[in-house]
């Protein structure tokens, strides 16, 4: 089978699962071969996450049967700090989120802090300096990139 339409049919069943399958890759080895599959939501996913999608991915894999070798099934996530998407921010509300500027807004290129608000041009970021609460708006043509973070 290609690995094009089998991407496609496993982006569809993890879909189904209330998945996204944000890539697949598949690499040779001396046991046979490895097939690495990178998966996201917007609520977090946990160890037992992966284990049940594993368990539900690998029995769909036997079924359709794609290949005439040993295989290896690796699925993980793009982990607690993972990059977001803009056009998906409002999804992320009230999360712990590091972002880098194109240019400085109030002479800073790096924020960290909770997303507050988020409308079709700018993004409102919730942070603390020593005993201050502040609150910065930020334009989204002026991220670079933004990811959640884990507050310490």
């Amino acid at each position: 089978m290609e690995i094009e339409k089998l991407k496609e049919l496993l982006s569809d069943k993890c879909q189904n699962e209330g998945y996204e399958l944000v890539s697949l890759n598949m690499t040779n080895n001396k046991d046979g071969a490895l097939l690495s599959l990178v998966v996201d939501r917007v609520q977090p996913i946990n160890m037992n996450d992966i284990i049940t999608l594993s368990g539900s991915l690998n029995s769909f894999i036997d079924e359709i049967d794609p290949f005439s070798f040993p295989y290896t099934l690796d699925i993980s996530s793009l982990g607690a700090e993972k990059p977001l998407k803009i056009g998906e921010l409002s999804s992320y509300l009230d999360s712990y989120v590091n972002v880098h500027l194109i240019n400085p807004v109030d002479g800073e290129n790096i924020y960290e802090g909770y997303l507050s608000k988020v409308d079709n041009e700018t993004i409102q970021i919730s942070y603390r300096i020593k005993t201050r609460n502040k609150t910065v708006d930020i334009a989204k043509a002026n991220i670079s990139k933004i990811r959640l973070a884990i507050k310490f």
